[in-house]
């Protein structure tokens, strides 16, 4: 297993910087995803990784190795491609072991042996004699991970890999992705523009956007403490609602309504103001407005009939649009000039047009500056993790 370090990488194209100034450290044996949207560099990233791109500046390190002019090959990393890249005219076997039997590195009887591990890991001893125009998109994409993993790397970088699958076979090959990790162990790397995939298999995630990271977490925390605008958005479907306010003594004012700001145990660490710092946040005696973006997640709005336990704070909106989801209702409002969505339930009677009360959880409130994004406030009384508390003391 290894650790890999970045520090201060970064890859110039002519007059775009696609990589700008990334410091990341992947733990020996971490499975890290990095997610972000199309162009936000998370591609370019682990192509820098694997040596198929050389950095315009930075270090990259696999444990005590700089191996940052090394040429791919001397890497001793895998890689798994978004298009499975195996060759049409050999079988499975053939394309598992292509790569081994252009060295001098394997026996024959190794070979055999690593092949037939693979095989049995991954469930695919019966495709070993087929050609890829034979197998269905899984199978192919488990020959390709077989080919990554006879060679027993120091890490796996993973490009998109199930991109190309259906919705089910991505499910699927998820939960198999997770348990190979847990049976090999290995340092992976693993880049999706899919926040679920990130959520669901990184035991940390980084996510991405204009070549920079905007945060590096596990999952549960990206959702819970987003420290700035985008990520909050980014991560969770749906995204976070955002609406303007003016933060006055402690709640956060709108003309249609006033959310009192809980003031608990709270907060989360870097450049975010504690809970119990929420009424600090204006005196409302010296005329003070701070102006502020309220996010609130969709899962954390009801129906005030559905959620009588969340207290007595509600606000009316007109309905606008529903969608059936099976398991829930989601539901289109507006509320003087702002527009949020929320959950009900699925067998709601709430119609376009009509009104509706709502409620919200006090402790899934968050604010965020106007101008840079950046969070100051969250009302969750979650604890602090112990990555968070490593990095803010780091910063």
């Amino acid at each position: 297993m290894t650790t890999i370090t970045l520090r201060n990488l970064r890859k110039e194209f002519d007059d775009v910087v696609a990589v700008n100034g990334v410091d990341l450290t992947v733990r020996d044996g971490e499975f890290l995803v990095v997610v972000g949207p199309s162009g936000c560099g998370k591609s370019t990233t682990l192509r820098l990784l694997a040596g198929l791109e050389t950095a315009t500046d930075g270090e990259i390190r696999m444990d005590d190795r700089d191996v940052t002019g090394t040429e791919p090959k001397d890497r001793n990393v895998a890689m798994v491609f978004q298009n499975y890249a195996l060759y049409p005219h050999m079988t499975g076997r053939r394309n598992i072991t292509f790569g081994m039997n252009a060295t001098d590195s394997f026996t024959d009887e190794e070979i055999d042996r690593r092949v037939a591990e693979a095989a049995e890991t991954l469930d695919i001893t019966d495709l070993l004699d087929r050609k890829p125009q034979a197998m269905s998109g899984g199978e192919r994409q488990r020959v390709a991970l077989g080919r990554a993993i006879v060679r027993d790397p120091d890490a796996f970088l993973m490009d998109e890999p199930l991109s190309n699958l259906d919705a089910k076979l991505r499910i699927q090959m998820r939960a198999e992705l997770t348990r190979l990790h847990a049976e090999l162990g290995t340092t992976t790397v693993y880049v999706t523009h899919d926040q679920t995939e990130a959520m669901t298999l990184g035991e940390r995630v980084v996510v991405m956007d204009d070549g920079e990271i905007q945060q590096v977490d596990p999952p549960q925390a990206l959702y819970d403490f987003p420290e700035n605008r985008f990520v909050a958005e980014f991560i969770g479907d749906p995204a976070m609602n955002m609406i303007d306010v003016a933060v006055e003594g402690g709640v956060a004012v709108h003309d249609a309504f006033r959310i009192p700001l809980p003031t608990g145990e709270a907060g989360d660490g870097k450049n975010v103001e504690n809970g119990t710092a929420a009424e600090s946040l204006a005196d409302p005696e010296a005329g003070d407005r701070r102006k502020a973006v309220l996010g609130v997640r969709p899962e954390d709005l009801h129906p005030a009939r559905d959620r009588p336990d969340l207290g007595e704070t509600t606000f009316d909106a007109t309905v606008e649009v529903t969608e059936p989801l099976g398991d829930s209702l989601l539901v289109h409002c507006s509320v003087g000039d702002a527009t949020f969505k929320m959950g009900a339930e699925p067998r709601s009677s709430l119609e376009p047009g009509g009104t509706v009360s709502v409620t919200y959880d006090p402790e899934r409130l968050h604010l965020f500056e106007p101008e840079t994004g950046e969070a100051f406030y969250h009302s969750s009384t979650a604890p602090v993790t112990s990555d968070r508390l490593e990095r803010v003391a780091n910063d």
